[in-house]
Protein backbone atom coordinates (compact mmCIF):
# COMPACT_ATOMS: atom_id res chain seq x y z
CA UNK A 1 0.00 0.00 0.00
CA UNK A 2 1.31 3.46 -0.89
CA UNK A 3 2.06 5.71 2.07
CA UNK A 4 2.58 9.46 2.06
CA UNK A 5 5.05 11.74 3.76
CA UNK A 6 2.88 12.58 6.77
CA UNK A 7 5.18 15.49 7.66
CA UNK A 8 3.38 17.50 4.99
CA UNK A 9 0.21 17.22 7.06
CA UNK A 10 1.95 19.12 9.85
CA UNK A 11 2.26 22.23 7.69
CA UNK A 12 -0.01 25.15 8.49
CA UNK A 13 -2.62 25.33 5.71
CA UNK A 14 -1.47 26.94 2.47
CA UNK A 15 1.91 28.49 1.84
CA UNK A 16 1.56 32.12 2.99
CA UNK A 17 1.83 33.77 -0.41
CA UNK A 18 -0.43 31.20 -2.04
CA UNK A 19 -3.07 32.04 0.57
CA UNK A 20 -2.71 35.74 -0.18
CA UNK A 21 -2.89 35.16 -3.93
CA UNK A 22 -6.08 33.14 -3.51
CA UNK A 23 -7.79 35.82 -1.44
CA UNK A 24 -6.79 38.56 -3.85
CA UNK A 25 -7.96 36.53 -6.86
CA UNK A 26 -11.35 35.93 -5.26
CA UNK A 27 -11.78 39.64 -4.52
CA UNK A 28 -10.67 40.64 -8.04
CA UNK A 29 -13.20 38.25 -9.57
CA UNK A 30 -16.00 39.91 -7.62
CA UNK A 31 -14.74 43.44 -8.37
CA UNK A 32 -13.26 43.33 -11.89
CA UNK A 33 -13.51 47.12 -12.31
CA UNK A 34 -11.25 47.94 -9.35
CA UNK A 35 -7.49 48.51 -9.70
CA UNK A 36 -5.63 46.44 -7.13
CA UNK A 37 -2.10 47.56 -6.21
CA UNK A 38 0.06 44.66 -5.05
CA UNK A 39 2.77 45.46 -2.51
CA UNK A 40 2.66 42.07 -0.84
CA UNK A 41 4.98 39.67 -2.63
CA UNK A 42 8.60 40.71 -3.12
CA UNK A 43 8.50 40.58 -6.91
CA UNK A 44 10.30 43.23 -8.94
CA UNK A 45 8.51 45.40 -11.52
CA UNK A 46 11.28 47.07 -13.52
CA UNK A 47 12.46 45.37 -16.72
CA UNK A 48 15.85 43.75 -17.17
CA UNK A 49 18.61 46.32 -17.73
CA UNK A 50 20.17 46.64 -21.23
CA UNK A 51 23.47 44.96 -20.26
CA UNK A 52 21.61 41.84 -19.14
CA UNK A 53 19.33 41.79 -22.20
CA UNK A 54 22.32 42.09 -24.53
CA UNK A 55 24.07 39.22 -22.77
CA UNK A 56 20.96 37.06 -23.09
CA UNK A 57 20.68 37.81 -26.81
CA UNK A 58 24.35 37.13 -27.44
CA UNK A 59 24.27 33.84 -25.53
CA UNK A 60 21.08 32.75 -27.32
CA UNK A 61 22.72 33.45 -30.68
CA UNK A 62 25.74 31.39 -29.62
CA UNK A 63 23.44 28.49 -28.81
CA UNK A 64 22.10 28.68 -32.36
CA UNK A 65 25.48 27.83 -33.89
CA UNK A 66 27.29 24.47 -34.03
CA UNK A 67 30.42 25.89 -32.42
CA UNK A 68 28.56 27.84 -29.73
CA UNK A 69 25.91 25.31 -28.76
CA UNK A 70 26.08 23.94 -25.22
CA UNK A 71 24.20 21.05 -23.70
CA UNK A 72 24.51 20.01 -20.07
CA UNK A 73 26.75 22.49 -18.30
CA UNK A 74 29.00 21.98 -15.28
CA UNK A 75 26.72 20.99 -12.41
CA UNK A 76 28.41 23.48 -10.07
CA UNK A 77 28.01 26.28 -12.60
CA UNK A 78 30.19 27.68 -15.38
CA UNK A 79 33.62 28.81 -14.26
CA UNK A 80 33.21 32.23 -15.91
CA UNK A 81 30.35 33.08 -13.52
CA UNK A 82 31.79 31.47 -10.39
CA UNK A 83 35.13 33.23 -10.88
CA UNK A 84 33.39 36.57 -11.45
CA UNK A 85 31.33 36.15 -8.28
CA UNK A 86 34.40 35.15 -6.26
CA UNK A 87 36.21 38.30 -7.33
CA UNK A 88 33.38 40.85 -7.35
CA UNK A 89 31.31 39.77 -4.36
CA UNK A 90 34.04 38.40 -2.11
CA UNK A 91 37.63 39.28 -3.01
CA UNK A 92 36.70 42.94 -3.48
CA UNK A 93 35.27 42.93 0.05
CA UNK A 94 38.26 41.23 1.61
CA UNK A 95 36.65 37.79 1.80
CA UNK A 96 38.76 34.74 0.92
CA UNK A 97 36.25 32.70 -1.10
CA UNK A 98 37.38 30.50 -4.00
CA UNK A 99 35.37 29.89 -7.16
CA UNK A 100 35.12 26.17 -6.38
CA UNK A 101 33.31 26.99 -3.12
CA UNK A 102 30.48 28.61 -5.09
CA UNK A 103 27.52 26.58 -6.38
CA UNK A 104 25.31 28.21 -9.03
CA UNK A 105 21.58 27.50 -8.80
CA UNK A 106 18.24 28.76 -10.08
CA UNK A 107 17.65 31.03 -7.09
CA UNK A 108 18.09 31.44 -3.35
CA UNK A 109 14.64 30.09 -2.42
CA UNK A 110 15.50 26.61 -3.65
CA UNK A 111 18.87 26.66 -1.92
CA UNK A 112 17.61 27.87 1.47
CA UNK A 113 14.92 25.22 1.27
CA UNK A 114 17.16 22.39 0.13
CA UNK A 115 20.27 23.02 2.23
CA UNK A 116 18.68 21.24 5.20
CA UNK A 117 18.90 17.94 3.29
CA UNK A 118 22.61 17.55 4.07
CA UNK A 119 21.96 17.61 7.83
CA UNK A 120 20.65 14.92 10.18
CA UNK A 121 17.03 14.75 11.23
CA UNK A 122 17.79 15.18 14.94
CA UNK A 123 19.31 18.66 14.63
CA UNK A 124 17.74 21.48 16.64
CA UNK A 125 16.82 24.30 14.24
CA UNK A 126 16.83 27.96 15.30
CA UNK A 127 14.94 30.60 13.33
CA UNK A 128 14.10 34.24 13.84
CA UNK A 129 10.47 35.00 14.65
CA UNK A 130 9.05 36.53 12.46
CA UNK A 131 10.66 34.37 9.79
CA UNK A 132 10.62 33.70 6.04
CA UNK A 133 8.26 30.67 5.94
CA UNK A 134 10.48 28.53 3.69
CA UNK A 135 13.04 28.00 6.47
CA UNK A 136 10.49 26.38 8.76
CA UNK A 137 8.30 24.65 6.18
CA UNK A 138 11.13 22.73 4.51
CA UNK A 139 12.33 21.44 7.88
CA UNK A 140 8.77 20.37 8.68
CA UNK A 141 8.63 18.49 5.38
CA UNK A 142 11.83 16.68 6.37
CA UNK A 143 10.38 15.69 9.74
CA UNK A 144 12.81 17.79 11.71
CA UNK A 145 10.39 19.86 13.74
CA UNK A 146 7.98 17.64 15.63
CA UNK A 147 4.30 18.53 15.95
CA UNK A 148 2.70 21.94 15.66
CA UNK A 149 2.10 23.42 19.10
CA UNK A 150 -1.22 25.25 19.22
CA UNK A 151 -0.31 26.96 22.49
CA UNK A 152 2.92 28.53 21.24
CA UNK A 153 1.99 28.79 17.55
CA UNK A 154 5.21 27.00 16.58
CA UNK A 155 6.80 23.57 16.15
CA UNK A 156 8.15 21.73 19.18
CA UNK A 157 11.61 21.05 17.78
CA UNK A 158 12.21 24.51 16.37
CA UNK A 159 13.87 27.15 18.52
CA UNK A 160 12.07 30.42 17.82
CA UNK A 161 14.16 33.53 18.51
CA UNK A 162 11.89 36.55 19.11
CA UNK A 163 12.68 39.61 16.98
CA UNK A 164 10.73 42.52 18.39
CA UNK A 165 10.88 46.29 18.43
CA UNK A 166 12.43 46.03 21.91
CA UNK A 167 15.53 44.28 20.53
CA UNK A 168 15.55 46.16 17.23
CA UNK A 169 14.30 43.02 15.45
CA UNK A 170 17.74 41.41 15.96
CA UNK A 171 17.64 38.00 17.69
CA UNK A 172 19.51 37.46 20.94
CA UNK A 173 21.89 34.54 21.43
CA UNK A 174 19.66 31.68 22.65
CA UNK A 175 19.92 29.87 25.99
CA UNK A 176 19.53 26.48 24.31
CA UNK A 177 22.24 25.66 21.80
CA UNK A 178 20.86 25.07 18.28
CA UNK A 179 22.63 22.98 15.66
CA UNK A 180 21.36 24.91 12.64
CA UNK A 181 20.82 28.68 12.79
CA UNK A 182 18.92 30.47 10.02
CA UNK A 183 19.79 34.16 9.76
CA UNK A 184 18.59 36.59 7.07
CA UNK A 185 20.04 40.11 6.91
CA UNK A 186 18.97 42.57 5.71
CA UNK A 187 15.92 40.83 7.01
CA UNK A 188 12.80 39.58 5.32
CA UNK A 189 10.21 40.48 6.58
CA UNK A 190 11.21 43.19 9.09
CA UNK A 191 13.75 45.07 6.95
CA UNK A 192 16.18 45.13 9.89
CA UNK A 193 19.95 45.08 9.29
CA UNK A 194 22.58 43.68 11.64
CA UNK A 195 25.85 45.43 12.48
CA UNK A 196 29.16 43.72 11.83
CA UNK A 197 29.83 43.58 15.57
CA UNK A 198 26.53 41.85 16.26
CA UNK A 199 27.00 39.40 13.39
CA UNK A 200 30.51 38.61 14.65
CA UNK A 201 28.94 37.54 17.95
CA UNK A 202 26.83 34.98 16.09
CA UNK A 203 29.89 33.67 14.23
CA UNK A 204 31.83 33.34 17.47
CA UNK A 205 28.84 31.63 19.12
CA UNK A 206 28.51 29.13 16.26
CA UNK A 207 32.20 28.28 16.31
CA UNK A 208 32.20 27.83 20.07
CA UNK A 209 29.21 25.48 19.97
CA UNK A 210 29.75 23.65 16.68
CA UNK A 211 26.60 25.14 15.14
CA UNK A 212 26.19 25.95 11.46
CA UNK A 213 24.77 29.31 10.36
CA UNK A 214 22.63 29.26 7.20
CA UNK A 215 22.94 32.88 6.10
CA UNK A 216 20.46 34.33 3.61
CA UNK A 217 22.00 37.46 2.08
CA UNK A 218 19.50 37.92 -0.74
CA UNK A 219 19.04 41.64 -0.01
CA UNK A 220 22.63 42.77 0.51
CA UNK A 221 22.46 45.11 -2.51
CA UNK A 222 20.07 47.36 -0.56
CA UNK A 223 22.49 48.12 2.27
CA UNK A 224 23.07 51.88 2.47
CA UNK A 225 24.64 52.37 5.90
CA UNK A 226 28.23 51.81 7.01
CA UNK A 227 29.17 49.08 9.44
CA UNK A 228 26.82 46.47 7.97
CA UNK A 229 28.22 43.32 6.35
CA UNK A 230 27.27 42.48 2.79
CA UNK A 231 28.55 38.95 3.42
CA UNK A 232 28.91 36.92 6.61
CA UNK A 233 32.44 36.08 5.44
CA UNK A 234 33.45 39.62 6.33
CA UNK A 235 33.38 38.29 9.91
CA UNK A 236 36.44 36.52 11.29
CA UNK A 237 36.00 32.74 11.49
CA UNK A 238 32.86 32.58 9.38
CA UNK A 239 34.35 30.06 6.94
CA UNK A 240 34.33 27.37 9.63
CA UNK A 241 30.69 27.83 10.61
CA UNK A 242 28.62 29.50 7.87
CA UNK A 243 26.95 28.73 4.55
CA UNK A 244 25.79 31.77 2.57
CA UNK A 245 22.98 31.98 0.01
CA UNK A 246 22.65 34.80 -2.55
CA UNK A 247 20.15 35.70 -5.25
CA UNK A 248 20.07 37.65 -8.50
CA UNK A 249 16.33 38.22 -8.13
CA UNK A 250 16.21 41.39 -6.06
CA UNK A 251 19.50 43.02 -7.08
CA UNK A 252 19.14 42.39 -10.84
CA UNK A 253 15.47 41.65 -11.46
CA UNK A 254 15.97 37.93 -12.18
CA UNK A 255 12.73 36.76 -10.54
CA UNK A 256 11.65 35.48 -13.96
CA UNK A 257 15.08 34.34 -15.18
CA UNK A 258 15.98 32.48 -11.95
CA UNK A 259 19.61 32.56 -10.80
CA UNK A 260 21.36 32.39 -7.45
CA UNK A 261 24.25 30.72 -5.69
CA UNK A 262 25.36 29.15 -2.43
CA UNK A 263 28.81 29.37 -0.86
CA UNK A 264 30.09 26.40 1.16
CA UNK A 265 33.71 26.93 2.30
CA UNK A 266 36.19 24.04 2.31
CA UNK A 267 36.96 24.72 5.96
CA UNK A 268 33.38 23.94 7.00
CA UNK A 269 33.56 20.41 8.41
CA UNK A 270 31.26 18.56 10.81
CA UNK A 271 31.77 15.00 12.14
CA UNK A 272 34.93 14.89 10.04
CA UNK A 273 32.95 15.41 6.82
CA UNK A 274 33.24 18.34 4.41
CA UNK A 275 29.85 20.05 4.05
CA UNK A 276 31.03 21.37 0.70
CA UNK A 277 31.38 17.79 -0.53
CA UNK A 278 27.95 16.87 0.83
CA UNK A 279 26.28 19.85 -0.86
CA UNK A 280 28.20 19.08 -4.06
CA UNK A 281 26.92 15.50 -3.98
CA UNK A 282 23.36 16.64 -3.43
CA UNK A 283 23.70 19.36 -6.08
CA UNK A 284 25.04 16.94 -8.67
CA UNK A 285 22.40 14.30 -7.98
CA UNK A 286 19.31 16.50 -8.04
CA UNK A 287 20.23 19.43 -10.26
CA UNK A 288 21.43 19.89 -13.83
CA UNK A 289 22.46 23.51 -13.51
CA UNK A 290 21.09 26.93 -14.44
CA UNK A 291 20.79 27.59 -18.21
CA UNK A 292 23.91 28.80 -20.01
CA UNK A 293 22.20 31.93 -21.32
CA UNK A 294 21.01 32.86 -17.81
CA UNK A 295 24.51 32.39 -16.39
CA UNK A 296 25.87 34.70 -19.10
CA UNK A 297 23.20 37.21 -18.08
CA UNK A 298 24.42 36.83 -14.49
CA UNK A 299 27.97 37.56 -15.59
CA UNK A 300 26.74 40.78 -17.22
CA UNK A 301 25.42 41.96 -13.86
CA UNK A 302 29.05 42.50 -12.81
CA UNK A 303 30.12 44.37 -15.95
CA UNK A 304 30.80 48.10 -15.74
CA UNK A 305 27.61 48.85 -17.66
CA UNK A 306 25.59 46.33 -15.67
CA UNK A 307 26.70 47.74 -12.33
CA UNK A 308 25.79 51.29 -13.32
CA UNK A 309 22.40 50.30 -14.73
CA UNK A 310 21.49 48.18 -11.73
CA UNK A 311 22.61 50.84 -9.26
CA UNK A 312 20.08 53.18 -10.88
CA UNK A 313 17.39 50.48 -10.81
CA UNK A 314 17.91 49.67 -7.14
CA UNK A 315 17.77 53.40 -6.40
CA UNK A 316 14.19 53.43 -7.71
CA UNK A 317 13.14 50.75 -5.21
CA UNK A 318 15.03 52.53 -2.44
CA UNK A 319 13.15 55.71 -3.29
CA UNK A 320 9.88 53.76 -3.13
CA UNK A 321 10.87 52.57 0.34
CA UNK A 322 11.60 56.13 1.44
CA UNK A 323 8.25 57.35 0.12
CA UNK A 324 6.33 54.61 1.93
CA UNK A 325 8.28 54.98 5.18
CA UNK A 326 8.01 58.75 5.40
CA UNK A 327 4.42 58.86 4.15
CA UNK A 328 3.13 56.27 6.61
CA UNK A 329 5.04 57.90 9.46
CA UNK A 330 3.46 61.24 8.64
CA UNK A 331 0.06 59.54 8.60
CA UNK A 332 0.60 58.35 12.16
CA UNK A 333 1.74 54.78 11.61
CA UNK A 334 4.83 53.30 13.28
CA UNK A 335 7.11 51.94 10.57
CA UNK A 336 10.43 50.06 10.62
CA UNK A 337 12.82 48.94 7.87
CA UNK A 338 13.02 50.46 4.41
CA UNK A 339 16.54 51.85 4.91
CA UNK A 340 18.83 48.89 4.20
CA UNK A 341 16.13 46.66 2.76
CA UNK A 342 13.21 46.84 0.30
CA UNK A 343 10.70 45.91 3.00
CA UNK A 344 8.63 48.09 5.33
CA UNK A 345 7.42 46.58 8.61
CA UNK A 346 4.56 48.60 10.05
CA UNK A 347 2.50 48.23 13.20
CA UNK A 348 -1.17 47.61 12.56
CA UNK A 349 -3.69 49.97 14.20
CA UNK A 350 -4.42 49.18 17.84
CA UNK A 351 -6.90 46.34 18.24
CA UNK A 352 -6.62 45.26 14.58
CA UNK A 353 -4.99 41.91 13.77
CA UNK A 354 -2.65 41.61 10.80
CA UNK A 355 -5.17 39.58 8.75
CA UNK A 356 -7.92 42.05 9.62
CA UNK A 357 -5.71 44.85 8.41
CA UNK A 358 -5.04 42.85 5.24
CA UNK A 359 -8.79 42.65 4.60
CA UNK A 360 -9.27 46.36 5.34
CA UNK A 361 -6.58 47.40 2.88
CA UNK A 362 -7.85 45.06 0.18
CA UNK A 363 -11.56 45.85 0.51
CA UNK A 364 -11.41 49.54 1.37
CA UNK A 365 -8.51 50.84 -0.74
CA UNK A 366 -7.50 47.84 -2.91
CA UNK A 367 -3.92 47.63 -1.68
CA UNK A 368 -2.31 44.24 -0.98
CA UNK A 369 0.36 43.67 1.67
CA UNK A 370 1.42 40.70 3.80
CA UNK A 371 0.01 40.00 7.29
CA UNK A 372 2.76 39.71 9.86
CA UNK A 373 1.10 36.71 11.49
CA UNK A 374 2.01 34.72 8.38
CA UNK A 375 5.68 35.07 9.34
CA UNK A 376 5.27 33.72 12.87
CA UNK A 377 3.78 34.45 16.26
CA UNK A 378 5.90 37.57 16.81
CA UNK A 379 4.75 38.92 13.46
CA UNK A 380 1.22 39.44 14.77
CA UNK A 381 0.41 43.11 15.10
CA UNK A 382 2.62 43.97 12.11
CA UNK A 383 2.20 44.20 8.37
CA UNK A 384 4.78 44.02 5.56
CA UNK A 385 4.81 46.21 2.47
CA UNK A 386 7.37 45.92 -0.31
CA UNK A 387 9.09 48.68 -2.26
CA UNK A 388 9.14 46.64 -5.48
CA UNK A 389 6.13 48.30 -7.09
CA UNK A 390 6.38 50.94 -9.76
CA UNK A 391 6.94 54.50 -8.55
CA UNK A 392 3.47 55.48 -9.79
CA UNK A 393 1.72 52.61 -8.01
CA UNK A 394 3.76 53.12 -4.85
CA UNK A 395 2.68 56.75 -4.60
CA UNK A 396 -0.93 55.87 -5.34
CA UNK A 397 -0.96 53.04 -2.78
CA UNK A 398 0.44 55.35 -0.14
CA UNK A 399 -2.24 57.97 -0.80
CA UNK A 400 -4.96 55.32 -0.61
CA UNK A 401 -3.67 54.06 2.76
CA UNK A 402 -3.41 57.62 4.09
CA UNK A 403 -7.03 58.29 3.06
CA UNK A 404 -8.18 55.13 4.81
Amino acid sequence: MVTINTNYEKLKGNYLFSEIAGRVAAYAKEHPDQKIIRLGIGDVTQPLVPAVVQALKKAAQEMGTPEGFRGYGPEQGYAFLRETIAKQDYENRGCDIDADEIFISDGAKGDVGNIQEIFGQDNLVAVCDPVYPVYVDTNVMAGRTGDFNLRTGGYDRVLYMPCTRENGFIPQLPDRTPDLIYLCFPNNPTGAAISKEALQQWVDYANQNGSVILYDAAYEAYITQEGICHSIYECSGAKTCAIEMRSFSKNAGFTGLRLGFTVVPKELVRQGVSLRKLWGRRHGTKYNGAPYIVQRAGEAVYSKEGKAQLKAQIAVYQENARIIREGLTQAGYTVYGGVNAPYLWMETPRGVTSWQFFDQLLKQVQVVGTPGEGFGAHGEGYFRLTAFGTLENTKEALERIRRM
